[in-house]
């Protein structure tokens, strides 16, 4: 009977590790099918706005007028790349 007991016991462990091992394997096919292609970066996201020209003789205020203007253009791009992926992110919980 003891000998019985063992070799249940053995067998019972063995295939405790085997199921583990089992999940394992299920778990990254799992995370390899569930895999998500994120479109493409917008490409007004990665421009680059450019300063401001200095106008020789033009009054130094309207360069910094402009160069805000710029600035401004820039931040809102920003905001509209970053509502992009926050809105794709929350699609994709």
């Amino acid at each position: 009977m003891g000998a019985l007991a063992l070799s249940l016991a053995l067998t019972l462990s063995g295939c405790g590790n085997s199921l583990a091992r089992l999940h394992k394997g299920a778990e990254l096919q799992g995370q390899a099918r569930a895999r998500v292609n994120l479109p493409a970066y917008p490409a007004e996201c990665r421009r680059h706005e450019p300063h401001a020209p200095l106008v020789e003789g033009a009054d130094a205020t309207s360069a910094l007028k402009r160069e805000r203007a710029a600035l401004g253009r820039a931040w809102a791009r920003t905001d509209r790349c970053a509502g992009f992926y926050d809105d794709l992110r929350g699609k994709l919980k």
